[in-house]
C-alpha cells in the first residue's frame, strides 16, 4: 500500500478549501503558483483550463499529491473564474438527459 493510499484525507480533501467564489487559506497568497485567474484575458483563461483537461487523467494517476492537490485547486479558480465571466453560458441541448 502507497503512502498516499494510507493517509486519512485524499488530495483533494487536502487542497485549499473554497469560501464561496473564494479560496480560505493558511499560507501566504504569494506561496500560490500562477496568475490570479480574475488577471487573465478571456482567451488565456480558456487556454489555462484547456491545458489543465488535457492533462488531468496524467496527474491523476501518475503526479504526487502535492501537484496533484495543485492541479485540483487551480482547476477549482480558473473554472470559478469562467462561470463567474460566463453565468449565462449557452447550454448545448444535446448534453441534456431526459427528465
Amino acid at each position: 500500500m502507497t503512502e498516499s493510499v494510507r493517509r486519512d484525507a485524499s488530495p483533494e480533501q487536502r487542497v485549499t478549501e473554497w469560501d464561496g467564489d473564494h479560496p480560505r487559506t493558511t499560507a501566504n497568497d504569494d506561496d500560490v503558483p500562477g496568475v490570479d485567474p480574475a488577471e487573465l484575458s478571456d482567451e488565456d483563461l480558456i487556454r489555462e483550463v484547456r491545458s489543465l483537461h488535457r492533462t488531468r487523467l496524467d496527474t491523476l494517476r501518475h503526479a504526487t499529491d502535492s501537484a496533484l492537490a495543485n492541479h485540483l485547486r487551480r482547476t477549482a479558480e480558473l473554472e470559478t473564474e469562467y462561470l463567474a465571466r460566463h453565468p449565462g453560458r449557452e447550454i448545448d441541448p444535446h448534453r441534456l438527459r431526459d427528465a
